[in-house]
């Protein structure tokens, strides 16, 4: 009797709770798991481990994030599938994912209902089928998944707290253009207009609703936003 061929996942997601989570779907569906809490111990393991699929988040908390770990997998394995799982804007992420050819799929995790969407997702880009899975447009949380790269990394700031003054010395830029890129942000999550609300305190929350606290560490404080544009 010839040996069943059982598919090998590598799961790399830096908080316990939703590696474990992922690992059980995967499990369940017949796969042979393995997790890792960073890039860097997935990096170590890989050959080890040969992949078929690599599900990633994209923000993993610390270098290398999740596309740069993608595209180290793709160099040397381009067979290995690709499966960005991640709270962290489409549009951010649009070159680094595309880099990856018809191998990579995108998916929002708040956009799942359940463990059989990630799965399906899996097994649709195993079969080169790329998917991308994202919200719908009709609140602000999902609205945060247009924000351009410039105004994700500026909402960040927003959320540490900082000065416009402050960013815009950060970002090496003038207060009038940083005032100008505040503005539109504020636009593109619907809270300009809204009399209810102080649209700075909005904006800072709603990015902690969706991607927890920022780091304060200028090393890490860039995070995933400024490692993309060297993706």
């Amino acid at each position: 009797m010839s040996a069943v061929w059982v598919r090998t996942a590598l799961v790399v997601e830096d908080h316990a709770l939703m590696r474990a989570l992922v690992s059980d779907a995967l499990t369940h569906a017949g796969f042979d798991v393995h997790a890792r809490s960073s890039a860097s111990e997935a990096i170590a393991d890989f050959d080890v481990i040969d992949p078929d699929v690599l599900i990633t988040d994209i923000d993993l908390g610390e270098r290398p994030n999740g596309i740069e770990l993608a595209t180290i997998v793709h160099a040397r394995a381009p067979h290995t599938a690709v499966v960005f799982l991640t709270n962290y804007p489409r549009t951010a992420a649009s070159t680094g994912v595309s880099g990856l050819g018809a191998r990579a799929s995108f998916v929002n995790k708040s956009a799942i209902d359940s463990v059989s969407d990630l799965v399906r997702a899996v097994e649709e880009t195993l079969a080169e089928r790329p998917v991308t899975v994202v919200t719908d447009h009709s609140s602000a949380e999902a609205r945060i998944t247009g924000l351009s790269r410039t105004q994700l990394d500026t909402l960040r700031r927003i959320a540490l707290g900082w000065s416009n003054v402050e960013i815009a010395r950060q970002r090496g830029t003038s207060i009038r253009a940083l005032e100008r890129t505040v503005t539109r942000t504020y636009e593109a999550l619907g809270l300009a207009n809204d009399a209810a609300v102080t649209p700075r305190v909005a904006a800072a929350n709603l990015y902690v609703r969706v991607f927890g606290l920022p780091s304060d560490d200028d090393d890490q404080a860039d995070g995933a936003v400024r490692d993309l544009n060297s993706a």
